[in-house]
């Protein structure tokens, strides 16, 4: 891709994790790549208490790009998962968050607290609607656990993005109907990916793009580290499954994500 275009372009990543220890030796390269390519905002979900900290230091770095979320991350739901969510209700008392996330449910990854990730996906559900957050949602061979979950909060007061979708086109209907918009990641360039096969389906008000960094990095690039300057890759995979231009994606991704993160500032 010509870096000169890109530039021109005006990108949202809605779901990297830029504080984890894969960038601690070359951040400031990492957000300099991603500004160059025209990425202008971070959305940046939790994952336990032990990181919190250094997502404070990534937003103190970089106050006007960072958007913070609270949350209990699934596969971190362990014995002290109580104290995790107390800490997480702690944060949302003392500072403002663009939403709760991520959470949600993993049965690949975790299959011992298959229980207390319910429970903690719906008390994180309900801290979100208290403080009227979007949540984001991790979901790993679980939709079925997960919409069991979001049916029990189903309102006008639920909505969202389901991170990392890689489900069927039925399971994004339905995640639709619940109010919920769909995270478009590296998996779309993946040959056995499979959402490219019926994205176009979807109409585009209801994605959005993200990169997952440091994890599930787009082609060329798989297998190594991601980071956000990727977004690129995913915007053109996403346009040439709609036919559209990149700019037009670009726009219309960065408008959802506008809709979505309403309690946040986002000036381009």
């Amino acid at each position: 891709m010509n870096l000169k275009n890109t530039i021109k372009m005006q990108l949202i990543d809605t779901h990297t994790h830029l504080y984890v220890e894969a960038f601690d030796e070359d951040l400031s390269l990492v957000m300099e790549r991603a500004f160059a390519s025209g990425i202008k905002h971070f959305f940046i979900p939790a994952i336990d208490s032990t990181y919190m900290e250094r997502m404070y230091a990534l937003e103190a770095s970089y106050p006007d790009q960072i958007h913070l979320m609270a949350g209990l991350h699934p596969t971190h739901v362990k014995e002290n998962y109580e104290v995790e969510l107390d800490l997480v209700e702690a944060q949302l008392k003392e500072r403002k968050f663009c939403a709760i996330g991520e959470i949600g449910m993993d049965l690949y990854w975790e299959k011992d607290f298959i229980k207390e990730q319910q429970i903690a996906f719906s008390r994180q559900i309900t801290l979100a609607k208290q403080y009227g957050l979007p949540i984001v949602i991790h979901c790993r061979e679980a939709f079925d656990e997960v919409f069991e979950v979001l049916e029990q909060h189903r309102g006008v007061d639920l909505f969202g993005i389901f991170h990392c979708f890689t489900g069927t086109l039925e399971q994004a209907k339905r995640a639709i109907a619940l109010n919920f918009k769909l995270g478009i990641g590296g998996v779309v360039t993946f040959k056995n990916g499979k959402i490219d096969q019926f994205l176009k389906e979807i109409p585009i008000e209801f994605i959005l793009l993200e990169t997952d960094a440091p994890y599930l990095a787009p082609v060329p690039h798989r297998g190594k580290r991601n980071e956000s300057s990727y977004l690129t890759l995913i915007a053109e995979k996403v346009a040439s499954c709609y036919a559209v231009s990149l700019d037009v994606i670009a726009q219309r991704t960065s408008e959802n994500a506008v809709s979505i993160f309403k309690n946040q500032k986002i000036n381009f």
